[in-house]
This record gives C-alpha cells, structure tokens and sequence, in this order.
C-alpha cells in the first residue's frame, strides 16, 4: 500500500477529519509539513496553510517563507503568514526560545482557525516525533502518561497529527521520490537542545543495536496505550464507586474502603489530583490516627475524618468580613446575605433566615469561618456548647465546617451558625423593639 492510502487510512481509522473539513494546515516549510501539505492536497481535502516566521534565522527563516508561498500559489492554495518577535516574546515572558515560538505559533493557528472557519489544525509530527517524545520522558522521569507519546489527537483539542504512521526515513524517500520542495532547518541539525541530542546521538546508537528500533519503540507505545486505557477505565469505574460527593469541590470515601486498596492502587485511584507515593503512604499509616491530619498534592488534599477521608481542592483561607448597621447585602465566599430592619417579632423556621435582637448587637459584626475553640449557646439551650461537638453531632464533615459561615458579634460571641442554628442569648423576646432580619443564600451562576 503506497503512502497516499496509508494516509487516508491512517487519518480514517483515528477520525482526524473528512472531505467535508476545512483543515488548516501548518507548514514550516521543511521536508515533513510539505509533505503534510502535498498530501493533503494530492487527496483533495479542502486546506488552508498557514506559516509562521519567527525571524530568527534571517534569511534562512525569509526563504522557509518565500518556499511556503510559492507552493501554495502554484497549487492555488490560501495562504496565511505571520512574522512573531520571538526573541522579543521570550525575554518579556521570561519563557524559552523554543517555549515562546510555541505559545505564539499555537495561539496563532486557533485564532486563524475560528477566523476561518477550519475544522482542525494538522501538524505534521511523525513516528521519529513520538519516540523522541517517550525518550525524553524517561530522562526525566515519568509515569504511565509519559510513555504513551504522541497521540493523533486529544480529546477537546483541533490539532490533529496526519503523519504518525510515518517514520523520518519513509519521509525523506518519498519526499525526494516526489520531488516535493522543502527546505532544511539548520537549528535541527544542532545539539543545543535535548530534543536534538536524542535525534542525532542516541536513537542512531539505539538504531545499530536494532535497525527497526523506531518502529519497535512505536509498537511498545502503543502496548503503553492499551494499558493505560484498560487501566484508566478500571479506575473511573472505582472512582465511580467510591468517591462519594460532598458538596462543592469536595468527596468522601470510607476508611474501610481505603485500607482495601493497595498503595499501587492509591497512587493510580488518587493520579488525577497529584498525589505522591510518599504523601499516600503516610496516609495509610494515619488513616485510624487522630481526624484533622491532612494529606497534600500541589492543589488537591485529603483530610481524615472519623470514618472517612475527604478530598477536596487545597482549602482557601476564607476572610472575613465586617457588617456594619447600615449594610443591606453583602457576600461571603459562595453565599449571599440580605438584611433588614423591622419590629416584626414573629418567629420564622426557614434554616437560612435568622431574626435578631437588633438592641443585642455590637456593629461591626463579623462574619468568619470557623476557629479551633469556637463555642455558642444553641437556641434553647441553658449551657454552652463547642461548635466542633455541634458539627459532629449535626454529621458536618471537617471539610464542610470550614464552609459553613458564622456571624459574630462585636463583642466577639456568635450569633449564628449560618443555615444552622441561631444562639440563644441573640433571639428575639418579648420586649425586642427592633428586629434584623437576615436572609441567607447560595450564589446561582
């Protein structure tokens, strides 16, 4: 089968995209986008290309350009060009030469492909390209993910890669059987960059111990998909199982259920929040030690509860805030508060209002998230009570009670658990002249 049918093959069996697309493609200008670009246009698809000069090779980088556009006028195809600072882009963001051609070329292409209505973007990543990819990893260290290379697209993602049959030898025999036009870029031929170091110096080595090393290497890759999937799929189905939701940005799961998992199993249960091996570990060693010891990744946590372990995004120090007399609305984190003032003293049951004895209140007042050492009188109540033994009597999870506002008095006592339960010594009698009415809600998106 010729390269033609293996490429429409290829780009069949992984849905890249159809007759009916619009695809813009990027071209460099060098052997493996012009390729990308024959062929595309040899299979009729409807294209647009799309050029990026970064200026930084002089005239090397204005001949890439000027071999770009006598192409596609030749083959009538729409061009686009754009010339980036990329030097320029990289010192003001502080990020890589390399790192500042590739933020400025992809933000480019998405933008070109809205204005242009084009279905995807097509780059022309090949075989050699996921090998390198994988190599790489390794030398950095890398799980699972980092061994599956470089897919033919991503999930959410319009960039799709049309050449990854291919392999760097199979481009440059066509391209030369051909005739097709290119132009070498000479920074590739430069060990400089690690990326390089690995093309020119260690696949080469790798290839005289097995000359078919790259298509080995893309076969274990592919081996390297399978069980990650297979893997990934058993893990949302246990997810699914055992993470029970709490709330906003938050779940639960059983110590009984954790302690029957593995610390293998922990690690690929908890991989999507970013846990280490070592932080899973020292929760298994703790899960039946005091509640209230937490467990971080970069963004996530896991608190240990009394029968449970909570996972939640890293708690935001929520601040306070001041109320003061005259302030009708005002919000706390998720919630939105409304007040007024009336000589109203009927007693209402609705959990998110509450009526206070106004004559009662030290402005301003305060409303706060919960803190160690935290008591009130509950409504009905002769004694006092820590609002830690109320959260666990009422089921609130470690996580919820830091969510729960509260709303304190001048004189610092609280008023009310908000949504919870109201204090005695602020409620209402029988000689109240004013009243505060405060209603309390959920913020709706």
């Amino acid at each position: 089968m010729d390269i033609l049918n293996r490429f429409e093959c290829y780009v069949e069996e992984n849905k890249l995209f159809s007759k009916a697309d619009k695809i813009l493609v990027a071209v460099s200008g060098g052997r493996d986008s012009m390729l990308l670009l024959w062929l595309l246009h040899h299979c009729n698809y409807s294209i647009e290309v799309a050029h990026c000069n970064f200026q930084l090779r002089g005239e090397e980088s204005d001949g890439d350009e000027a071999l770009v556009r006598e192409f596609s006028a030749k083959n009538s195809v729409p061009i686009h060009v754009k010339r980036f600072d990329t030097q320029g882009y990289s010192e003001s963001t502080k990020v890589s030469i390399q790192m500042a051609a590739r933020e400025l070329r992809y933000t480019w292409f998405e933008e070109l492909r809205q204005q242009e209505n084009c279905t995807v973007i097509a780059v022309a990543q090949h075989m050699n390209d996921s090998v390198e990819t994988v190599l790489f990893n390794l030398s950095r260290g890398t799980g699972l993910q980092g061994l599956q290379g470089i897919l033919p697209k991503r999930d959410y993602s319009k960039v799709v890669r049309p050449l990854l049959f291919l392999q760097s030898r199979e481009i440059t025999a066509f391209v030369q059987e051909q005739n097709i036009p290119f132009r070498d870029d000479s920074s590739n031929f430069s060990n400089k960059y690690a990326r390089n170091k690995i093309r020119l110096d260690i696949i080469p080595e790798l290839e005289k111990l097995n000359p078919e090393f790259i298509f080995i290497m893309n076969e274990n890759i592919q081996r390297m998909r399978d069980s990650q999937e297979v893997l990934s799929s058993s893990m949302v189905r246990l997810r699914n199982e055992m993470l029970l939701p709490r709330g906003h940005d938050s779940w639960s799961i059983s110590k009984g259920n954790l302690s029957n998992l593995s610390l293998n199993e922990l690690y690929f249960f908890f991989e999507p929040y970013g846990f280490k091996k070592n932080v899973l570990q020292d929760l298994l060693d703790n899960l039946y030690k005091e509640s209230g010891k937490k467990f971080e990744a970069e963004s996530y946590q896991l608190i240990t509860d009394r029968e449970e372990v909570v996972l939640s995004h890293i708690l935001e120090d929520y601040e306070e805030i001041l109320i003061h007399s005259e302030d009708k609305k005002f919000v706390w984190v998720n919630y939105e508060f409304s007040a007024e003032l009336s000589e109203n003293i009927s007693v209402l049951k609705e959990k998110n209002i509450a009526k206070i004895d106004f004559g009662k209140l030290v402005f301003p007042l305060v409303i706060r998230s919960w803190q160690e050492g935290d008591v009130f009188q509950p409504l009905g109540m002769q004694g006092k009570k820590k609002l830690s033994d109320y959260f666990i009597q009422k089921k609130i999870n470690i996580l919820e009670k830091r969510r729960v506002p509260i709303l304190v008095n001048g004189d610092g006592r609280i008023i009310w658990v908000v949504n919870h339960h109201l204090d005695e010594r602020f409620k209402i009698r029988d000689n109240t002249q004013k009243v505060l009415k405060l209603v309390c809600n959920l913020q709706t998106i």
